[in-house]
């Protein structure tokens, strides 16, 4: 069998972007009168990262409220073709491939027979035979001596003898720009035109939220989807290569115009982690080989369970039937609680996978914590917020099974403390004060109505 991943790298890859990235850095320094400084950068998929860039953290992930700039090319765009490649992807993938309709996206997972996660990723119908799938950074490798398979090579082991199916991976070819918050509409329609956000069957309408269109631009061909990579509004722009930097210093100018800034890493893990009633999960940190997602919050937007069957259903039913009532839980904190375990009443509850600052957390938010921290409460304060994973829900449940956030009109606020522990499970000094939230950081907007956005 043919190898489709790539080899591991003997040295971090960087992205198509990079050279332009610089000259965003330059124009940073130029524009807010700040000293140039090279970029803060870190290893991530086996990509050379920018963590942030002459702004903070803080401040990029702040950016959303207006317009944030994301240089998503380390993620990879596989295609699969041919007359058998929606039986193949409805065989291995948990969502119903067969019956998407072209301009359709899913969310959906790549499981293991046990069931735990391999991967996260959004998969398009581009035609009834061509199907595009997005994956995350270093999903596109393949090492048997660091035990690593690529997606690809993962899903098309699955394949039966003699069918019709072509692997292609195409990121050489397309060059992902996401672009985020309330201000998306008015950049893109500026820069590409009011028809590239219309619904491809009713032209009169805005496009639906997990669809996406193509479009050509000056002689290039163009994806644009509408997926919420932040759970806020938004787009995914697929640029051809060949215009890539052009287009990234047209979009990035833009952003800049309208008070919006390019993002790195940090203020990416803010944004995805802040978004909606419980955040968005990360492939290597929530989702990971250890948990099923079973009561993670997307569970029945990535996964069909009424399919015959898929790779890992039986190992998920098996979990389901058991009463497994874990629970992934967004929280707030008065500091980073990364590597610690969640604490209530005395007892281990959980552990915290994702934790970082966050500039977006409401006052109000924030001194519900009762922190005794000066820079966390008042008007200009800082939390920091976080996910992990529960081995109990925390919520009660109503009638229909589902958790109560809210009761009484308030969100369900439920007290926690961070520890540090040793080896042998013991605690290590202080603890860190938060609590667990029912209602999140920010409202997820990503399937509002456009109209909502479109006189900006």
């Amino acid at each position: 069998m043919k190898k489709i991943g790539f080899n591991f790298p003997n040295t971090p890859r960087r992205t198509t972007l990079r050279n332009v990235e610089e000259w965003y850095q330059q124009l940073l320094s130029e524009r807010f009168n700040r000293n140039y400084l090279p970029m803060k950068t870190s290893n991530f998929g086996e990509f050379e990262m920018a963590v942030n860039y002459l702004t903070s953290i803080l401040e990029e992930a702040k950016a959303v409220e207006k317009v944030a700039i994301f240089n998503i090319d380390h993620m990879a765009q596989i295609q699969f073709t041919g007359s058998d490649a929606a039986t193949l992807l409805d065989r291995v993938l948990p969502a119903d491939v067969q019956n998407m309709k072209i301009g359709q996206c899913k969310y959906t997972l790549l499981l293991t027979e046990e069931g735990t996660v391999l991967d996260d990723l959004i998969i398009m119908r581009v035609k009834d035979d061509n199907f595009i799938l997005v994956i995350n950074a270093g999903h596109d490798i393949t090492d048997e001596e660091k035990n690593m398979i690529s997606d690809a090579d993962f899903i098309y082991k699955y394949m039966n003898e003699n069918k019709d199916v072509v692997v292609r991976d195409i990121s050489d070819e397309l060059v992902k720009i996401d672009i985020q918050g309330p201000l998306s509409y008015k950049l893109i329609t500026k820069l590409y035109g009011d028809s590239v956000v219309k619904n491809r069957n009713k032209p009169s309408k805005n496009m639906k939220f997990f669809t996406f269109n193509e479009f050509n631009f000056e002689g290039h061909h163009y994806y644009i989807s509408r997926t919420g990579y932040t759970n806020r509004w938004g787009w995914e722009l697929y640029v051809p290569v060949a215009v890539a930097e052009d287009q990234f210093r047209r979009i990035a100018t833009e952003a800049l115009d309208l008070g919006g800034l390019v993002v790195g890493l940090g203020g990416r893990d803010e944004n995805r982690i802040s978004a909606g009633n419980f955040g968005l999960p990360l492939n290597g940190s929530e989702y990971d080989r250890d948990h099923t997602p079973v009561n993670a919050p997307l569970f029945n937007a990535a996964i069909d369970m009424s399919k015959d069957d898929f790779v890992g259903k039986k190992a998920l039913q098996k979990d389901i039937d058991s009463g497994n009532d874990k629970r992934m839980v967004l929280f707030i904190s008065e500091g980073i609680v990364t590597g610690r375990v969640i604490y209530k009443d005395g007892e281990k509850i959980g552990t915290v996978t994702s934790s970082i600052n966050s500039p977006n957390v409401s006052q109000e938010k924030r001194e519900f914590i009762g922190s005794e921290r000066k820079s966390v409460n008042g008007e200009n304060g800082t939390a920091a917020i976080g996910l992990g994973w529960l081995k109990h829900n925390p919520f009660k449940i109503d009638e229909d099974g589902k958790d109560i956030l809210i009761e009484d009109a308030k969100a369900i606020r439920i007290p926690v403390e961070f520890y540090r522990v040793d080896e042998e499970g013991n605690l290590k000094g202080k603890s860190i004060k938060g609590y667990i939230s029912g209602d999140g950081v920010t409202p997820a907007t990503a399937p509002r109505a456009l109209k909502n956005i479109q006189n900006l």
